[in-house]
């Protein structure tokens, strides 16, 4: 228990979960968004199986750790540009985000709810709200994946102990479990701030396509613009509460 004294260690498992918990901030999102789309009643069970497949891949692929370095190994060339396994995870990652962001800005800005199953008609309905559930925490899962092999190589760089990455990543998906229903409620309150989200997760959709291909976008840059739009929008959600509050007293 002599390690448990030794200050390097607390230093590696402070620093690492802090980056783990700002990796997770898109799988936040991500799930938070996906989730907001089932009924109150589902979502709550929704969002922790999906942070639950977040932590179990991350695990998983954290004991797979020389599998996990040998994805960095080019396993062939198009047109003199390498392509490695974490290459191709994150290509196919990036368009499904792309994708699926895109899809979902379309759904909130411009088309209509779908009729779904009648009232008068509750076993149907009941059915429909399981099938949706469990598309939804599959399209999680497929994220999850992405998302956690970045963190995973990240955390392999920075720390050579498995237990202090094991600890890190339990941690910090706990952290993300208690914020992760706060900020979905936040989203959902507020249709602008949720289209904000979807261009956020179209720009990590972008720079994880791009770091297929080798073109390296700063992880500081992209938290910096989400950082600087969330400010402009916290603005004009206090302005516009500060106009409602002066129409209701005028």
């Amino acid at each position: 228990m002599e390690f448990l004294l030794d200050p390097n260690l607390w230093i590696a498992f402070a620093m690492l979960t802090a980056l783990e918990i700002v990796l997770g901030v898109d799988n936040i999102i991500f799930i938070s968004i996906l989730v907001g789309r089932l009924p109150p009643e589902q979502r709550d069970f929704a969002r922790r199986l999906g942070l639950g497949f977040a932590m179990v891949s991350r695990l998983l692929l954290l004991f797979s750790l020389s599998w996990v370095m040998g994805l960095t190994e080019d396993l062939f060339t198009v047109a003199g540009n390498g392509f490695s396994g974490r290459d191709l995870v994150l290509l196919f990652g990036g368009l499904f985000l792309l994708y699926k962001a895109s899809h979902e800005i379309f759904v909130e800005v411009e088309a209509k709810e779908q009729d779904g199953p009648g009232e008068s008609d509750p076993v149907a309905l009941k059915a429909a709200g399981r099938k949706a559930m469990w598309a939804i925490v599959g399209q999680i899962a497929v994220i999850d994946i992405v998302f956690s092999l970045d963190s995973v190589i990240t955390a392999v760089g920075m720390v050579d102990q498995i237990g202090v990455m094991v600890a890190a990543v339990v941690t910090s998906v706990a952290v993300m479990l208690f914020a992760a229903k706060p900020i979905g409620d936040f989203v959902d309150a507020h249709p602008s701030v949720k289209v904000l989200a979807l261009a956020f997760l179209v720009m990590v959709g972008m720079a994880l396509t791009g770091e297929a291909f080798d073109m390296h976008i700063p992880k500081g840059y992209i938290y910096g613009a989400m950082a600087f739009s969330l400010a402009v929008e916290a603005l004009n959600l206090r302005a516009r509460a500060k106009r409602h509050t002066l129409i209701q007293t005028a």
